[in-house]
């Protein structure tokens, strides 16, 4: 459980030359008009827009998901505002996506 209490496990930076062992990882960093936005909620939804999973951004933005092969929603909630990209997992390997805050 994370600091806060809110179950949300926080992040740490992923390695570009991340062994994946044959998953799909989704990674990347939220950030806002002034940098990275540590602390933000980032919530995976499925094809359907299913909630899938949440996690707590790292300090400096940063956020991991393990996921099936598809196409996922990223989004991310942050006291300063919202803000969402969608990526396509076609097979195993690190998939990155960039989330920006407005």
């Amino acid at each position: 459980m994370s600091a806060d209490g809110c179950g949300a496990p926080v992040q740490t930076a992923t390695p570009a030359d991340i062994d994946t062992q044959g998953q799909v990882v989704l990674a990347g960093k939220v950030s806002g008009s002034d940098g990275p936005l540590g602390g933000a909620y980032v919530r995976l939804l499925n094809g359907d827009g299913d909630f899938a999973g949440e996690v707590q951004a790292s300090p400096a933005g940063d956020f991991r998901f393990y996921a099936a092969p598809g196409a996922w929603t990223v989004r991310a909630l942050h006291r300063t505002g919202n803000g969402e990209a969608s990526v396509t997992a076609e097979g195993p390997g690190l998939h990155e996506v960039a989330i920006s805050v407005a």
